[in-house]
């Protein structure tokens, strides 16, 4: 097995490069694997017509590349792709670095294995409450989900790239720190501290791990959007570009304690009124006079579709509060589109029709377009794990150094 990383990795996009003979060489291993990952099987020819460089100087960094496991070849390409005598399939490995991605939510926790090609290759999930418990033992009980996960990985023939953890609450810049997480009561939490491994740890917004993996596996997103998603809290996140847009310390996306009534309900935040008072799923249950369950949103999307009219009523109240709250959003950013994530996904038929009729009544523009996230609840988990994959990608050679 190559031996794990151990310096910190950032998610998301990778680091920036030296300008350097060695530096061009990194950026080129890099380019070469996101072709391949992006439009493979494909051959060196092929690899060297989409990046602008020679066969002979991608052949050198093909082989590299087999060498340290990160690609493999697959024998000679069908016939009828090209004229001559046919090149070897190159596709992004089955087997070596895996992304472990990881969340903590309110009732769950959660992790699964994702190898560079994008398949989920292990998952473990743990249902239960984890709201006011202190986070010594939450995080032992995720390690020991990561544990069970990595061992899965390893008998497939991969090992742990990183870790990325995906927590409801605001992270700090060093990518460790849960600063503040209201629905779990977590403040100034080191987990780099409780959780450690072997291999790069990285802690991120939930909302901004669904964002990204909206940005890398939706259909047809665009690179210009404002992710909003939804649990017990609503958090969202705004990518500019194709990147977050992360703000001064890091905290950017709070929609969930943008206040709709000032004088509203208190929010565990220490405000009134916040969106998630009149949004969130508990939120919901409460209007629709319903109790919490483990399937929350099962329960309501079950009610609203026998045609409950108090559940109907909540929804249409919740998606109301959306839009007032998603408004100020889009008349200060402009997005292309709104993207509904994680328990918003499940509840879009009855929450789009107030939501959007907000959004129309009170944006300054044109109409901005709502779409709903395929990935709904999943989407923290997979961004989670995919933002390893994706660190692998923009740095190969930090593996083939150690391969």
């Amino acid at each position: 097995m190559t031996a794990p990383l151990h310096e910190a990795h950032p998610a998301g996009p990778g680091r920036a490069l030296p300008d350097t003979q060695q530096g061009m060489r990194r950026r080129n291993l890099a380019r070469v694997m996101h072709a391949v990952s992006a439009q493979g099987p494909l051959s060196r020819a092929a690899v060297a017509s989409r990046i602008g460089l020679t066969r002979a100087a991608v052949s050198t960094l093909v082989d590299e590349l087999i060498r340290s496991g990160l690609l493999e070849e697959l024998g000679p390409e069908r016939p009828g792709r090209r004229v001559g005598r046919p090149g070897s399939a190159l596709a992004v490995s089955g087997h070596g670095p895996a992304g472990i991605g990881a969340e903590v939510g309110v009732d769950h926790l959660a992790v699964c294995a994702v190898d560079l090609r994008g398949e989920v290759r292990a998952r473990a999930v743990r249902y239960g409450a984890n709201r006011g418990r202190p986070p010594e033992p939450v995080i032992e009980e995720l390690a020991g989900l990561v544990r069970r996960v990595v061992a899965e990985a390893e008998r497939a023939g991969l090992w742990p790239a990183g870790l990325a953890v995906a927590v409801p609450g605001l992270v700090a810049r060093d990518a460790r720190t849960v600063v503040r997480a209201p629905n779990l009561d977590w403040h100034d939490t080191d987990l780099g501290a409780l959780l450690p491994v072997e291999y790069p740890l990285t802690v991120g917004n939930e909302a901004n791990f669904g964002a990204l993996a909206e940005l890398w596996l939706g259909d047809g997103t665009p690179r210009d959007f404002l992710h909003v998603s939804a649990e017990i809290g609503i958090g969202a996140a705004v990518v500019v570009d194709g990147a977050l847009l992360r703000g001064t310390r890091g905290f950017a996306g709070e929609l969930g304690h943008v206040p709709v009534r000032p004088d509203g309900p208190k929010c565990p935040c220490g405000g009134r009124g916040c969106l998630e008072q009149y949004a969130g799923e508990e939120a919901v249950l409460r209007a629709a006079g319903l109790e919490p369950g483990e399937d929350r949103v099962g329960l309501l999307a079950g009610r609203a579709a026998e045609g409950d009219e108090d559940v109907r009523g909540a929804l249409h109240d919740a998606g109301t509060a959306l839009g007032i709250a998603l408004t100020g959003a889009v008349n200060l950013l402009d997005p292309e589109s709104v993207v509904l994530g994680g328990a918003l996904a499940g509840l879009a038929p009855w929450l789009l029709p107030s939501l959007e009729a907000e959004l129309d009544r009170r944006t300054a523009g044109p109409a901005c377009p709502v779409a709903v996230s395929r990935l709904g609840s999943e989407g923290p988990l997979l961004g989670a794990a995919h933002s390893v994959v994706r660190a692998v990608l923009d740095d190969p050679a930090a593996v083939a150094e150690r391969a």
